[in-house]
C-alpha cells in the first residue's frame, strides 16, 4: 500500500484477517497473535515502516522485512504468553490493514475476535523442552522466519526506504550509515589489526565498554511505578559491567546509554520476559525497571524501526525527590 509514518489505517475484522493465515496462525511466517485481536476494527496511525529490524536472536545484524509496519500505540501487552512483559511494538502486515482517510466512515464489517482466537492461541506454546518446560512462541521468537534475507550496510534500497516512508530525515539517514560504516572498522580492526590501529579500543560507536570481571554488583530501590528517577552517569554504569557489557547477566547497550543524566518516571517493575532464540521464560530474581517514554531509538543501530523498550537495574537509577 505504500504506507508512510503518520498514514491513517484501520484493523481489519477478525474474520477478515483469519483468511490472511495459515494454519499456523501466520501470514509470511509472522504470526498473528491474540494481543492482536482486541485492535481489529480499530484505526490507528503508521508509527514506522518495519522494512528492516535488528537481528537479536543470532546477531547477524539488520534483516528485511517485507510489507509490514509498526502502529502507535501498539504494543504487546504479553497476556496470552505466560505474561511478558517485554512490551514488543507489534508487527501488523499490510494485508491486515486498511488505509483509510479521516474523513472516511468506519468500516462496518463484522469483527468477532472469537473466530481468530482458537487458531491464534494454539499457536503461542511450541512443542515443550526435553525438560518438559513449557516454551512460547510469537512474533519476536519467530523474526529469523518473518525476516530470512539479512541487510548488509551496502544495500542503499533500506536508506532510500528510511527516507521515503518518513522512518527519518535525509541527515538522520546519513548518520547512521556512517555510525554503522564505523562500527564495521571497529568489528574488522579487532580481527585484523594491530592495537596500536584501534580507535578508542575499538569500541563501538557511543563507546561503552565492561569494567570488571568476575560477579557484578547489585542494588535495590524497591522502586514503584510512577516514581521520579535519574538514570546515572555511563561511567558508573560501566563500573557495574563485565567484560561483556553484562551485570547479572542484564545487558547495556550504546543505546541506552544517551539516557544517562535524564530523568524519568518509573513505568513497570518487569519480573519476566521471553527469551528470543529459545522461547523459555525468563523469571527475573531481582525485578528490573521500565521508564516511561524510553525505547531504542535505533540512533546507533541504523534508525531500526523496533524500538525496543530498555529494561534497567535498579542500582543503575537513582530516586529523585518531586519538587
Amino acid at each position: 500500500m505504500g504506507l508512510r509514518v503518520g498514514d491513517l489505517v484501520e484493523v481489519l475484522s477478525a474474520e477478515e484477517i483469519h483468511a490472511t493465515l495459515d494454519e499456523r496462525g501466520e501470514l509470511e511466517n509472522l504470526p498473528f497473535m491474540p494481543e492482536m485481536v482486541a485492535f481489529c476494527g480499530k484505526r490507528l496511525t503508521v508509527h514506522k515502516v518495519a522494512h528492516k529490524l535488528c537481528d537479536t536472536i543470532s546477531g547477524t545484524g539488520m534483516r528485511r522485512m517485507n510489507n509490514a509496519v509498526h502502529l502507535t500505540g501498539a504494543r504487546c501487552d504479553g497476556e496470552a504468553h505466560g505474561g511478558c512483559q517485554t512490551a514488543c511494538s507489534l508487527y501488523w502486515k499490510e494485508a491486515w490493514l486498511r488505509k483509510v482517510g479521516p474523513a472516511e466512515q468506519p468500516s462496518a464489517a463484522r469483527s468477532d475476535g472469537q473466530i481468530l482466537l482458537p487458531l491464534l492461541e494454539v499457536n503461542t506454546r511450541k512443542p515443550p523442552s526435553a525438560e518438559g518446560e513449557e516454551l512460547f512462541s510469537c512474533q519476536a521468537t519467530e523474526l529469523l522466519r518473518a525476516a530470512p534475507a539479512c541487510l548488509g550496510i551496502k544495500d542503499v534500497r533500506q536508506y532510500v526506504e528510511d527516507v521515503r516512508t518518513g522512518n527519518a530525515g535525509v541527515p538522520a539517514t546519513i548518520r547512521g550509515f556512517l555510525i554503522q560504516l564505523f562500527n564495521k572498522y571497529q568489528g574488522f580492526s579487532q580481527k585484523k589489526l594491530p592495537r596500536r590501529l584501534w580507535i578508542k579500543e575499538g569500541l563501538r560507536w557511543g563507546w561503552v565498554k565492561g569494567m570488571l570481571s568476575g560477579r557484578t554488583p547489585t542494588g535495590a530501590l524497591d522502586l514503584q511505578p510512577g516514581e521520579l528517577v535519574r538514570v546515572k552517569s555511563k561511567e558508573f554504569i560501566m563500573s557495574t559491567l563485565n567484560e561483556q557489557r553484562l551485570n547479572r547477566g542484564l545487558g547495556f547497550e550504546e543505546e541506552m546509554a544517551r539516557y544517562c543524566g535524564q530523568t524519568a518516571r518509573v513505568k513497570a517493575r518487569v519480573d519476566r520476559c521471553i527469551d528470543e532464540p529459545t522461547g523459555r521464560m525468563l523469571k527475573m530474581k531481582s525485578p528490573c525497571i521500565i521508564l516511561e517514554d524510553n525505547i531504542c531509538a535505533g540512533f546507533y543501530n541504523g534508525n531500526c524501526p523496533r524500538e525496543f523498550v530498555p529494561f534497567w537495574r535498579e542500582i543503575w537509577l537513582e530516586r529523585v525527590e518531586s519538587v
